[in-house]
């Protein structure tokens, strides 16, 4: 029964969380991340000088499906010339765009049906990749893996979850097989 049952687990977690989606939602992803960002937050701290913005208290940031929440959120931009958006501002003045968000404290981020909590997420806005670390954890469903630090791939909706270096040294996931019984 062990090995069987190591198998059924490992089949299970390879389908659950490693293996890349049907090619349909990369496009649906891409436009996704077309979307605006919005950001609440109970207090905003602009720094121009270091290109970033500081959220902090209760952060709260949607862009179309996926959510992020933490206690402080910092977004890194840089500034770009050239063509404006349509209906925004004129070409030739800089626009702004987001390189990278840094969360900090009780980080929750989702995504349809994938969530993902740690202490810390970087988020780098190019490769749409989000690291979480300090008790990561991620749950798809009523499945859940932990480790020391989860990526999350959001167009590819993949993740890798590394072992924690101190303790056990050992990713954890808890499967949970589909009940046969109806309600």
């Amino acid at each position: 029964m062990g090995r069987f049952h190591t198998a059924v687990c490992t089949t299970l977690l390879l389908t659950t969380f490693l293996l890349p989606p049907d090619p349909a939602i990369g496009q649906a992803a891409a436009e996704e991340s077309d979307q605006p960002i919005s950001i609440e937050a109970n207090r905003m701290v602009s720094q121009e000088n270091k290109n970033s913005v500081v959220f902090i208290g209760k952060v709260d940031a949607r862009q179309g499906n996926l959510t992020i929440k933490s206690d402080e959120m910092t977004v890194f931009y840089t500034e770009k010339k050239g063509e404006a958006p349509q209906g925004q501002q004129q070409a030739g003045q800089p626009t702004n765009q987001v390189e990278k968000l840094i969360c900090t404290g009780n980080v929750k981020i989702s995504q349809g049906d994938w969530l993902g909590a740690g202490e810390r997420m970087d988020y780098f806005a190019k490769e749409r990749k989000a690291v979480l670390s300090g008790n990561a954890r991620a749950w798809q469903g009523q499945n859940m893996v932990s480790g020391k630090s989860i990526v999350y791939y959001l167009d590819e909706k993949r993740s890798v979850v590394e072992p924690d270096t101190g303790g056990s040294n050992r990713v954890r996931a808890i499967i949970h097989p589909e009940s046969k019984k109806k309600p």
